[in-house]
């Protein structure tokens, strides 16, 4: 798996501290956004040429290890 901290950095300087992709003001969670709303890996390197296929791979694993340590919070069911 790639090392995220090579590549997502937070900085309290660049929006609010959110975690961004190092040398960019590319947060994570605009990143997660665009695959969510459909984007492809293809479309968002076209668009946004900072961007390398390890970059958006960080997105994922900073993601992946943030669920692996509890930050984010289980959904809780919802009643019918």
């Amino acid at each position: 798996m790639i090392n995220w901290r090579d590549y997502v950095v937070s900085n309290k300087e660049v929006l609010l501290g959110k975690p961004t992709i190092k040398n960019t003001r590319l947060s994570v969670e605009f990143i997660l956004k665009l695959y969510a709303s459909g984007w492809t890996e293809q479309q968002i390197l076209e668009n946004y040429p900072r961007l390398t296929r390890d970059s958006l791979k960080a997105v994922f694993a900073y993601a992946y290890e943030c669920l692996q340590d509890g930050l984010l919070f289980p959904l809780e069911s919802m009643a019918a």
